[in-house]
């Protein structure tokens, strides 16, 4: 009898223990919101996990912004908003992912599409934020953050340095600068010195 109750003990408290590893999912909006511009923060779109750690959608929004919680299975804090029109890129790259698909192989899959225009992809420069954290940062309980960090992106394919007059690789701090020029997935990076 003891050796049943210590083995229901145990299953209990493994379960209870992989459960909290998810945080709420009013939790999870808070901290997603953290990357989001004020002005869109009300009615954006937040998807997140439930506590099978699957992505659903925690909130539906109304304006061409969508958020995208911390992925529970990465470690540190990383959290992103992005426009509408970059939607069905970022969906397709989880896709890819959730196939065991290398991020070389996802990379060359989307370029692939993107080219055949099976792929939906902005041709209009689309904005992403990503706001991260160390894990320690993070109040598991209410989602607020300390110490993070922001970067803003702006997505469109096939962006020249000659076009933008961008360097093509980082210079000063907080100096914007063209990565992955003249490909499909080119975009603009600008990533604010971290507060001392």
């Amino acid at each position: 009898m003891k050796t049943l109750f210590l083995v229901s003990a145990i299953i209990c408290m493994s379960s209870a223990m992989g459960q909290s590893k998810i945080p709420s999912a009013e939790s999870q909006i808070n901290t997603s919101l953290l990357a989001c511009p004020e002005m869109y923060q009300e009615h954006a779109k937040v998807l997140g996990y439930n506590q099978k750690g699957e992505l659903i959608t925690l909130r539906e929004g109304t304006n061409e912004i969508i958020c995208l919680s911390d992925n529970p299975n990465k470690d540190g804090i990383s959290v992103s908003c992005y426009s509408d029109k970059l939607e069905a890129y970022m969906a397709r790259g989880r896709e890819l992912l959730a196939e065991g698909k290398t991020e070389l192989e996802k990379r060359e899959i989307r370029k692939q599409e993107i080219d055949a225009g099976t792929l939906s992809m902005t041709k209009v420069p689309a904005a992403v934020y990503v706001l991260t954290a160390a894990q320690d940062d993070l109040d598991f309980e209410t989602g607020a953050l300390k110490n993070s960090n922001i970067r803003y992106v702006l997505y469109k394919p096939y962006m020249t340095a000659a076009e933008t007059g961008l360097p093509t690789q980082p210079g000063l701090p907080g100096m914007p600068w063209l990565m992955d020029a003249d490909t499909h997935r080119s975009h603009v990076m600008i990533s604010p010195p971290k507060a001392k």
